[in-house]
């Protein structure tokens, strides 16, 4: 009787399959280390496309305007995420500065893709950067005209007007897009940077529009190619469609959403996460139709986050949301009416921050961090820790 073939004598395509369907990036790290034919198949980029497109990264941390947050332990991430603050530089020294006689520090506008866009403030130089592998490029200077539209004291004050990365196209490994929507007292436009002409643009003028409305532009999500902001104080989104540049309005649910959603991706279908002011317990899910229908927004479902807090959407990406917790207790004070009020406890360090999965729904604590009650100005970062997996991005 014939021995049986050896393992590595498995038709390539099985093996792929195989390796395909491995739990996590670990296993796949573990199997390639097993033998050269394994992994001659894990490093091949066709293989890791499809790897990476059938198992999302994992969230590892959260950027706030102080520094980086890793997961810590409990959280599944954790040993990810203590892997990628030992190998990566979330300080930036690696990025040099543009006026070494002009004063100034980097700071994070937007996180994507595991590449950091960052603004040497406050003036306009940008650099987009890969803090694993510390590369970086530095973004042209804009056009005089543009500069001219940037550096006006709305804007640079403004939060809402930030540079931020467009979405990574699976094809198209180290090219990103810039874009960034300026808006003040007498002028709205979006501004585009691309790496693969190296040279800004004009691309969309919303002035128009944004007087139309006398709004102005707050948080910006993402889904299905087309940015969104929330317009204050009216139940809207202002959308950019980046395959067209082209601006239109869209409608939220109806409630008093108080700038507590996340606009998210449902499976071919908008979505949206919100929390009512009214019920800070409960974290509710609103579907819209089919992508690129019309239609009203139906609720899918209501998941309880716990009552006695307070929870705020403070960032979400592709496949998380994260959440900040905080202690809501009643205001005793006999000369202030009795209200409910957000307090940090006597025996609460801070805030605590919360991961959810966008398709399993699952909670994770992340951290805690010192309290505040800035609700903003947080950037998820998600990415394949030190592997294979975690390619360069620039």
């Amino acid at each position: 009787m014939a021995s049986p073939s050896p393992l590595v004598d498995f038709p390539q395509h099985l093996l792929e399959e195989i390796f395909l369907r491995l739990p996590a990036a670990e296993d796949l790290a573990r199997a390639s280390a097993t033998c050269v034919t394994f992994r001659r198949l894990v490093t091949d980029r066709h293989f890791l496309r499809r790897f990476r497109r059938l198992h999302p990264p994992p969230f590892l941390a959260f950027f706030d305007s102080h520094r980086l947050h890793p997961a810590l332990p409990p959280h599944p991430s954790a040993p990810a995420a203590r892997a990628l603050a030992l190998a990566a530089d979330f300080s930036f020294s690696f990025v040099p500065s543009p006026h070494c006689r002009r004063a100034g520090r980097w700071a994070v506008q937007d996180i994507r893709d595991g590449r950091v866009l960052l603004r040497h403030t406050p003036f306009a130089d940008l650099a987009v950067c890969d803090p694993l592998h510390r590369r970086y490029i530095l973004l042209p200077p804009l056009p005089e005209d543009l500069a001219a539209l940037v550096a006006h004291p709305y804007v640079v004050f403004n939060p809402w007007c930030q540079p931020f990365l467009v979405p990574l196209d699976e094809d198209a490994a180290t090219t990103f897009r810039v874009i960034w929507v300026v808006h003040c007292e007498t002028m709205a436009a979006a501004i585009v940077f691309s790496s693969s002409t190296g040279q800004w643009q004009t691309a969309g003028d919303l002035t128009r529009l944004i007087s139309a409305t006398g709004y102005t532009l707050l948080r910006r999500h993402y889904a299905y190619h087309c940015f969104y902001w929330e317009l204050n104080p009216i139940n809207k989104l202002l959308m950019l469609d980046t395959r067209t540049m082209e601006f239109s309005f869209a409608d939220l649910p109806p409630g008093e959403w108080a700038l507590n959603i996340a606009i998210v991706e449902a499976e071919g279908r908008l979505g949206m996460f919100g929390i009512f002011h009214e019920t800070a317990g409960d974290l509710c899910y609103y579907v819209k139709g089919n992508k690129g229908e019309s239609s009203q927004w139906q609720i899918d479902k209501t998941i309880s986050i716990g009552s006695g807090h307070r929870h705020y959407i403070k960032a979400a990406s592709k496949r998380y949301l994260l959440l900040g917790k905080y202690v809501v207790r009643r205001n005793v004070s006999p000369s202030v009416s009795d209200s409910t009020s957000i307090l940090p406890p006597l025996d609460m360090p801070g805030e605590e921050c919360i991961s959810i999965d966008i398709k399993t729904l699952q909670l994770e604590r992340v951290c805690v961090r010192s309290f505040g009650f800035g609700r903003y100005g947080m950037h998820i970062y998600t990415n394949f820790p030190p592997s294979l997996l975690s390619a360069p991005t620039i």
